[in-house]
């Protein structure tokens, strides 16, 4: 497929429509673990993700500018980042193994779970190798990462049945289906780049990814640091708040999804300034990110029940995430628009000077702002306001990444008003935050139930309420449905 005829709404809904399959393999994943863990052990699993991502840091700084040299079409790029990418895992992992026990002990973490950390050193492979992957394959062929979604999401459901089952350990078990499914996955995607990788490494890309990797560990280390958070909750808040975050942000993260309908608009903006896409784009996102917040945040006791009763407790901790996310999509949204249409390395050459002064290395600075917020606030009403309930300790963390993310956006939306004006569309808002209202009305008005199948379905009715009140008031929203449809033939008689 050619740079320039990136079809941003096709791959936006295929990316979209594979994460929301996903949300079904990966909630058997989930229900896997939390029906059989206990908040405590769940808090541990959470956090062996919490510092596998310390020593994934530097698993972005390359992929960044390789979706940009390869978008731009330039040859090598694809070999070269990954060639990159690969040292780069070997080395994280090489300090990862003999470190992580100094960190479990100093956590004071049980050493039965040593092997756990030590087993999750291969995802970090797995992570870099994906991350580069994914990268190139947005700039050329980014549905394509819809489908490698798919392949993992079920390798990872069906090895946990087989694993889990036949080695009768749990942890061990659900943590090698994701090694293995996230392999298979990367085996998908250089089997799709095969003809890319036969070209030769250009390490002249790398010597200008390396100047303008100051820019990007810059990036990754604010990012961690904001994630740093987690950490505190862990240590302060106790393993249970810890468990009790992450199964709230099991479905808070679906949310999320919605941000993927915008995902080929990057590298579009990338081949070629235009942007006529990228009104289309956020009103699209928004029309989808509205619904299932508000879906999940009048369902967030049934949603969290069906994990395991114990955890209906978070759901106004779930209501907040919920809320968090809404803001994490549109900050990523204005992000993306920020970064796609800056040109400094439009030539393969990046310039210290230029970089340090552009508003790529303002939107890097905006995580540092968060976490100077972040940390020191969490640290103390943790430390000083904690009252000993896990739950509390959950709010009071969403709370502090709600303010604090709202607060960044209105900074980058200034920033990103400077550069460029693109029109908020109101009139469109407006109306799916009323279809929204009416849903809610609705699933508030129904029983609200306990068990997974009246759950899904009262979900699932939700969305065609939703659907048909939109349908019934939006011109826009009949279009895009015709060419959905329109797609769904195309692809049939294909």
């Amino acid at each position: 497929m050619a740079k320039g005829g990136i079809r941003v709404q096709y791959s936006g809904f295929i990316i979209f429509a594979a994460q929301i399959l996903s949300v079904v393999t990966g909630l058997i994943f989930t229900l896997l673990l939390t029906r059989n863990m206990t908040k405590q052990q769940y808090g541990i699993w959470s956090n062996i993700f919490d510092l596998v991502g310390y020593f994934t840091l530097l698993s972005g700084v390359f992929p960044f500018w390789a979706t940009r040299f390869v978008a731009r079409g330039k040859e090598g790029a694809i070999k070269t980042g990954l060639s990159a990418n690969l040292i780069v895992a070997l080395v994280s992992m090489a300090v990862y193994l003999p470190l992580i026990s100094l960190v479990t002990s100093a956590f004071q973490i049980n050493g039965s779970y040593l092997i756990l950390y030590l087993v999750a050193s291969l995802q970090i492979i797995n992570i870099y190798m994906i991350g580069i992957l994914e990268s190139c394959l947005r700039a050329v062929k980014p549905h394509a990462i819809g489908y490698g979604l798919l392949i993992e999401e079920v390798c990872k459901v069906s090895s946990a049945f087989v694993l889990i089952i036949g080695l009768h350990q749990l942890f061990l078990g659900a943590m090698l289906s994701l090694i293995v499914a996230a392999s298979i996955q990367a085996l998908y995607y250089i089997w799709l780049l095969v003809e890319d990788l036969r070209q030769r490494i250009r390490w002249s890309y790398l010597k200008e990814w390396l100047k303008g990797s100051t820019a990007n560990f810059y990036n990754a280390v604010g990012n961690q640091l904001v994630a740093f958070v987690f950490i505190l909750l862990f240590l302060y808040g106790g393993q249970v708040a810890r468990g009790e975050y992450q199964a709230a942000a099991t479905f808070a993260n679906i949310v999320g999804y919605s941000s993927f309908l915008a995902f080929a608009l990057y590298p579009k903006l990338l081949a070629k300034n235009s942007l006529e896409d990228v009104a289309l784009s956020f009103k699209t996102v928004l029309m989808f990110a509205i619904p299932m917040a508000t879906i999940t945040i009048t369902m967030s006791k049934s949603l969290l029940t069906i994990l395991n009763v114990s955890y209906s407790a978070a759901s106004p901790a779930l209501i907040l995430l919920t809320l968090d996310t809404i803001a994490v999509v549109i900050f990523q949204f204005y992000s993306s628009l920020l970064l796609g249409i800056e040109r400094l390395d439009e030539e393969a050459k990046i310039s210290l000077n230029k970089l340090v002064r552009s508003n790529m290395f303002k939107v890097f600075t905006l995580p540092y702002i968060q976490a100077a917020i972040a940390i020191p606030t969490a640290y103390y009403v943790l430390t000083q306001l904690g009252t000993g309930d896990s739950v509390q300790a959950v709010l009071y963390v969403t709370t502090i990444n709600v303010c604090v993310h709202i607060a960044t956006f209105l900074g980058l939306y200034v920033i990103t008003r400077e550069s460029v004006r693109i029109a908020v569309p109101w009139r469109n808002i407006e109306k799916y935050l009323s279809a929204s209202a009416v849903t809610a009305a609705v699933l508030y008005l129904l029983p609200h139930p306990t068990t997974i199948l009246m759950t899904l379905a009262k979900v699932a009715g939700g969305v065609a309420v939703y659907a048909i009140l939109l349908l019934s008031i939006d011109a826009e929203a009949r279009e895009l449905v015709a060419l959905i449809w329109h797609e769904i033939k195309g692809i049939l008689a294909r």
